[in-house]
């Protein structure tokens, strides 16, 4: 046993110092970034705002609506292959979500049907991206699909993220209990603060030349834009998205006035979610996460619009003209 007295951070720990500026108005802000991804070998551009891979987030409606501002999605793996094949995806801005299976055939399955549409992006999602058999997936995933995005995770500390990237993740994510429907740290007493994290994985990422992405955490756009000003390559937003017109069913949307308009939003490793997909609970396993009651919000349209208002806001605090500058013009303020 060992004890770290160094302080670890989480966002609202701390507040982003305002620096003079030059910007005139939010407008000139640019926010769209390009990156080359270090072992598929191409670039992507976009808001590098990511939809998180859940079912009430990452869903198809969600994934068309964000893709007109473009911002990504990494839609959840509970499509079946036809439905994938028959939506209208975006191939700049679309992730695939796979979790860590032992068979790699139905992966190679859905990417080869989903080439005709230029879909190349790879999201590899656990719970726990510790174990060596992760890596080792990682690696034959890379092995299987070169050509192809890998975004996997999550971890939450450098030297795993220095693994992930060694063993063939373009991106990392980063975060272990963050997330506003995650149990994890409560039920295993495991994680670390997402600041913290951010900061220090995103200089272990970019020592490699990998991409970093900020899973969870973040409830308010200022949030948002202290994870970018952490190092954060990408920031993935769950609750933010949720509750929202393209997460729900038919089914949901006319049971909203009997339900005073409230929506169930639960993680993914629920019992509700394991009930949903697995049957339940496995005897080995407990629940990681919870069910929140959260308001409709109508459409996504208000929400990301206030969100990039807010990120653009934050720019203009700081004199960053484009989002890519915002880490460098960033000295956080920690609150007493």
């Amino acid at each position: 046993m060992r004890i770290e007295n160094d302080r670890k951070l989480d966002f609202d720990d701390v507040l982003i110092r305002p620096k003079r500026s030059r910007l005139e108005t939010r407008a000139e802000v640019e926010l769209m970034r390009t990156f080359r991804t270090p072992h598929a070998g191409f670039e992507i551009t976009g808001i590098p705002i990511i939809a998180a891979n859940m079912d009430s987030v990452g869903t198809l409606e969600m994934a068309k609506a964000l893709a007109e501002h473009g911002i990504y999605t990494a839609i959840h793996k509970h499509y079946p292959l036809e439905e994938l094949e028959a939506a209208d995806l975006s191939a700049d801005l679309n992730f695939v979500t796979f979790g860590l299976v032992d068979d790699l055939s139905q992966m190679k399955e859905v990417m080869s049907a989903l080439k005709a549409k230029g879909i190349n992006k790879i999201c590899l999602d656990v719970a726990n991206g510790y174990t060596e058999i992760f890596v080792n997936f990682i690696r034959r995933v890379r092995e299987q699909h070169p050509d192809c995005l890998i975004m996997a995770g999550n971890v939450a500390t450098p030297d795993m993220t220095e693994a992930l990237v060694i063993a063939g993740a373009d991106i990392v994510k980063i975060g272990i209990g963050p997330g506003s429907v995650c149990e994890t740290r409560s039920v295993t007493g495991v994680g670390y603060p997402q600041l913290s994290a951010t900061i220090e994985c995103a200089d272990a990422a970019h020592g490699l030349g990998g991409l970093l992405c900020a899973d969870g955490g973040c409830r308010t756009s200022g949030d948002v834009a202290k994870a970018f000003g952490a190092g954060a390559d990408f920031v993935m937003l769950g609750g933010m998205l949720a509750g929202h017109t393209e997460c729900l069913t038919d089914e949901q949307l006319k049971a909203l006035p009997e339900n005073n308009n409230m929506i169930e939003y639960y993680g993914m490793s629920s019992a509700e979610a394991m009930e949903k997909y697995s049957g339940g609970i496995a005897p080995h396993r407990a629940s990681e996460g919870r069910v929140a009651s959260i308001p409709y919000r109508g459409d996504v349209q208000n929400t990301v619009q206030a969100i990039l208002g807010g990120l653009r806001s934050a720019c203009t605090y700081v004199g960053a003209y484009k989002l890519k500058e915002l880490t460098k013009r960033t000295t956080f303020v920690v609150k007493n």
